[in-house]
């Protein structure tokens, strides 16, 4: 199959803001090709879908923009036997991203009008191997401990090793913002026993994760 099949605005997108950018992982390339992306953004935001850059969805929250979600996706280095806890639901984008990669995604939301919208998204496009839950995201999905794989998509003061240690598997990845302010990494994390060894990927700006291991409300 052709890296770029067509110069649409989402096939441009896929060139410029991902290829040409260093995103070469055919499987993350495909899941983002095959989210309809202009579907998860409010309608006043439409025409700027594709666009290099975030965009508010509502609420004091933002979808990230298209580089950042192939980054951290491709990072994350899911594979199909997955099973992938998400903070942060938001429009649900990222979400459906994972789903065409993982065996399950868990995904918690803190404001419901989001992780209604979100549902309904998500069902629309078909994917119905989400499950949705409203609540503190820093608190994890205790049920359904452990996952292989976990992403944070808004920022948390530092790396929450409380919540990775108890809700990350063994060998497992995650990715995340941490940082005060503007300073943030967008950071990688490898659980080994119970160290959590990081790398940092780049700098990054997200909307700050609220909750118990995160900012205060």
């Amino acid at each position: 199959m052709n890296d770029v099949q067509t110069d649409n605005p989402a096939e441009q997108m896929i060139r410029e803001q991902l290829l040409d950018r260093g995103i070469t992982d055919m499987r993350v390339i495909e899941a983002i090709r095959a989210v309809p992306r202009d579907l998860f953004v409010p309608a006043r935001q439409r025409e700027n879908a594709h666009s290099p850059r975030p965009l508010a969805i509502g609420h004091g929250q933002t979808i990230s923009e298209p580089y950042i979600v192939g980054l951290m996706t491709s990072a994350l280095r899911v594979l199909p036997e997955h099973r992938v806890l998400e903070l942060g639901t938001g429009s649900g984008y990222q979400t459906a991203v994972l789903a065409r990669l993982a065996k399950l995604v868990f995904t918690i939301e803190r404001v419901k009008p989001l992780l209604d919208q979100a549902f309904d998204r998500l069902h629309q496009t078909g994917c119905s191997n989400v499950k949705l839950r409203h609540g503190d995201g820093t608190l994890g999905w205790p049920e359904e401990i452990p996952f292989d794989r976990i992403i944070i998509t808004a920022a948390a003061p530092q790396v929450p090793a409380q919540l990775l240690l108890q809700q990350l598997s063994d060998g497992g990845i995650a990715i995340l913002p941490a940082g005060p302010g503007q300073q943030q990494s967008l950071i990688r994390v490898l659980r080994s026993g119970n160290k959590l060894e990081q790398d940092e990927l780049c700098l990054c700006r997200f909307v700050p994760l609220i909750g118990k291991e995160g900012w205060p409300e």
